[in-house]
Order: C-alpha cells, then sequence, then structure tokens
C-alpha cells in the first residue's frame, strides 16, 4: 500500500519541533525524521523577531530533513498565544433536494454558516468544530449524513486567532519555502496524542504547559467543550527563580531542569540542608523547590477557573491531563492532585513507529498531535477556511515583494 508522507511544525516560545513522517492511510504513523532546535524570536507565542523565527524554524526543519533524507515542502502548523479566543456558536441551512437527503456538503455549507458569525474582520478562524447536530428538531446527532430531513442546525465550537499573528507567523514559514497544511491550536493537537476515547467521553481537561503559555482544551460527550489559552507557563517559573535567588535566567532554567521538584521528599535533615551548586552559584534546594512549588500551584488553580463549572469533579471525571515540557518537573501530578481533588495524570505520545524514541515526552505532544490531526482528516474534525484565505495571501503579497526585489 503506498505510503504519504505527511509533517508537522510545533512552532513553541522554548523549542521548534520538526516531525517528518508518513501513513499507510490507516492511521498509523511511522515517523521518518525529527529536528529539535531552540526558538528564538518568539513571546508567549507571538512572533517578536522576524529574522530569529524564521532562522529557529529553518534549523529545526533542516535537522529533520538530514534525518529522513529529503526535503520538507508542507507541514501542520500549531498556534497559540494570547491572541487566541473561542466562542460558541450556531449554524442553519436548509436541505432543499427533492430527496432530502444530508450530504457531505451540506455539513461543509452549515459549518460555514456557523463560522462566517460572530467573527471581527481583524481575527482569522482557526477552526469551527461541531459538537452536536439536529435534524428537524431531533437533538443530539452525532452524523447526519445520510439522514433526511429539511433542515439542518449544528451548535459549533469557533476558535480564532489575531490575524497580524497569523500573518507574521506564516510568512516566516513561507519565508523559508515551507507550505502550510493547516494551523491547528497547540492543546487541540496535544489531546489528539494523549487522549483516550474514554477520557474524552467522560469529561477531561488538557493542559499544554509550554515555556511561554498554557493552552487549555476541556472535552466532554467526545467533544469540545472550551478552550483558551493563559499568558503564563514554564518561564515563569524560571523568572522567578532568576529573581528570587539571584541567578540569570538561563542559569535559573538550567536549574530548574536538573534540580527541581514540586513536591521534594525529604529524607532527614541532610536532605532539607542540601546545597545546589552549578556555574558557581550556591543555592537552597528547598528554596529552589518552593519557589517552582508557589508557581506551579497558582498555575494549576489558574486552569481550574477556566472550567465553566464550580462543580468540576462531576463535570471532568476523567481529570487532569499534563502535557508540555513543564509537565516533567517531578511532583506535579501529585500536586494537581492535592489542588483539585481530581485524577492527574501526564500525557506522553503514544502509537508511534519508526524514529520516535526522542517524541516520548510530554513535551513533544504537540506536534505528535499535528501528526495525528492530519491522518484523521481535517473534515472529521472541525472546518478551517483555507481557500483564498490567509495562507494564500500572505504568499502572493511575500512572492510579490521578492520579485520586485530582484
Amino acid at each position: 500500500m503506498k505510503r504519504t508522507k505527511i509533517a508537522a511544525i510545533d512552532v513553541g516560545t522554548t523549542k521548534i519541533c520538526t516531525i517528518m513522517a508518513d501513513t499507510d492511510g490507516k492511521g498509523e504513523l511511522r515517523i521518518l525524521g525529527v529536528g529539535i532546535a531552540p526558538s528564538s524570536g518568539l513571546q508567549k507565542g507571538l512572533v517578536t523577531n522576524f529574522n530569529e523565527v524564521k532562522d529557529s524554524i529553518r534549523q529545526s526543519v533542516r535537522r529533520a530533513e538530514r534525518v529522513a533524507g529529503y526535503r520538507l515542502e508542507s507541514a501542520y502548523i500549531s498556534v497559540t498565544g494570547r491572541h487566541i479566543s473561542s466562542v460558541n456558536s450556531q449554524g442553519v441551512v436548509a436541505i432543499t433536494r427533492n430527496d432530502q437527503l444530508v450530504r457531505t456538503e451540506d455539513l461543509k455549507r452549515v459549518l460555514e454558516v456557523a463560522g462566517s458569525s460572530r467573527v471581527p474582520s481583524d481575527r482569522k478562524v482557526l477552526h469551527v468544530i461541531p459538537r452536536t447536530y439536529t435534524i428537524d428538531g431531533q437533538v443530539g446527532v452525532r452524523n447526519p449524513v445520510g439522514m433526511h430531513g429539511f433542515r439542518l442546525d449544528v451548535e459549533t465550537h469557533i476558535i480564532t486567532a489575531g490575524m497580524t499573528s497569523v500573518q507574521n507567523l506564516t510568512k516566516c514559514l513561507i519565508s523559508i519555502g515551507i507550505n502550510i497544511d493547516g494551523m491547528v491550536l497547540a492543546p487541540l493537537a496535544s489531546a489528539e496524542a494523549v487522549l483516550s476515547g474514554e477520557e474524552r467521553q467522560n469529561g477531561v481537561l488538557v493542559a499544554d504547559i509550554g515555556g511561554g503559555t498554557t493552552g487549555i482544551a476541556v472535552f466532554k460527550d467526545n467533544s469540545i467543550y472550551h478552550t483558551s489559552v493563559l499568558p503564563v507557563a514554564g518561564d515563569q517559573i524560571s523568572q522567578d527563580i532568576s529573581v528570587g535567588l539571584g541567578l540569570s535566567f538561563d542559569l535559573a532554567e538550567e536549574m530548574k531542569k536538573k534540580y527541581g521538584n514540586v513536591t521534594p521528599i525529604h529524607e532527614g535533615e541532610g536532605e532539607s540542608d542540601r546545597t545546589l551548586t552549578e556555574d558557581g552559584h550556591s543555592i537552597s534546594y528547598l528554596d529552589l523547590s518552593e519557589i517552582i512549588r508557589i508557581r506551579v500551584e497558582e498555575l494549576l488553580r489558574l486552569v481550574v477557573l477556566e472550567l465553566p463549572q464550580s462543580e468540576y469533579a462531576k463535570f471532568i471525571p476523567a481529570g487532569l491531563v499534563l502535557t508540555g515540557g513543564t509537565a516533567n518537573l517531578p511532583g506535579i501530578t501529585e500536586l494537581g492532585h492535592q489542588i483539585t481533588r481530581l485524577p492527574v495524570r501526564i500525557g506522553t505520545p503514544h502509537s508511534l513507529y519508526g524514529i520516535s524514541d526522542t517524541l516520548l515526552d510530554p513535551a513533544c505532544a504537540t506536534s505528535v498531535g499535528l501528526l495525528f490531526w492530519s491522518v484523521k482528516g481535517e473534515d472529521t474534525q472541525s472546518w478551517q477556511a483555507k481557500e483564498g484565505g490567509i495562507q494564500s495571501f500572505v504568499s502572493r503579497i511575500f512572492r510579490l515583494f521578492s520579485k520586485l526585489g530582484k
């Protein structure tokens, strides 16, 4: 069976992860190349230095290409940042054919109607995700294709991004010759890599805690319920360590990753008084852990506040799934359980074959999830306006200026 090549680029605040893979068309992924590079020029998901972002993406892509042995031409891209917003909306269309049979094109039409409302001109629609359909008053329809009816209603979850933010990121990719197959909200992509069908059905919250932002996605009854992006994440922890212990930011980041523990276990007085030394700087292990614990506790409480109901234990009985690099902090699941009284686990990508050792990490959940999103097909998950959309517009403008500059 012929295998189709696909690719994903997770454009994060602290790292860029490019994955090149192929699929057999039945959902199985084979990883062919992985390229991870430090990220520069991004702040909380926003492009602040075009050239630095472009160089970081190029470095990540080239590393993946060397391993895979062929050139990457297009990829699915992750999107996050403070400019992300979401809203629930409805759409309705009439089925006017003589047989009154709902077809696939009717689904696309009703999603386009839902996605065209309540979206300001300075916003770019990323996703219009169907939550449930209604046919002639029959509610709770999951897939109306093939059913008879005159009126088709849909309840959707619309996710939008700031137009200029999307334009800047798109331009960075096009400038190095990468076409965009689609843009996916980072926590939605992460959910594809780490959630089970049972968790989606029962109710679960995914918190993708990266370097600059924390992406949130709440699932219930096997559909998306709520999404948001918080402008706090791992970098704030490192910043607090830097200020509180008098270290440079880079050293604070290094010591957080090397020694950090959200709920340290003390084995006698010697452990409590342990001193950590790195690059000529000595700090207290307990002071380091206490700073991390306070900031992580604050972050987890902000995540819980995003839940639409105060009795969240009944709303998301499957609990909290943590992904992103910050999820690697030892003790974070224990602290999460103490705060939320919910089941808490670390979300690690699964069902991977090929050169995938480096991807079995919560920090890679978004990039892996982008591949799963591609395999499942966006038509089964959301409607995205691409034809004549922002990518083609920016592509035309960028190529025009390139020609003028020659």
